[in-house]
């Protein structure tokens, strides 16, 4: 558990999902995104819409399932 303090100064919230990895004997905690689908939108630079993007990413997993 991280100090509220801490949290606080890092701008955690209560809960919030975390990635957490040892690095030359420290360990480092990153926040992961509460909304990935905003994260998605700024790597591929257009806003992802479940509508049009779903059905094409159920499309690649079936071409690609099993290789």
């Amino acid at each position: 558990m991280v100090p509220k303090a801490i949290r606080e100064q890092l701008g955690l919230k209560e809960g919030q999902t975390v990635l957490m990895r040892l690095e030359d004997k420290r360990i480092v905690i990153e926040p992961l995104p509460s909304d990935p689908y905003e994260v998605l939108a700024e790597v591929i630079r257009e806003p992802y819409t479940e509508a049009k993007d779903e059905p094409r990413a159920e499309d690649w997993l079936r071409r690609h399932a099993g290789r």
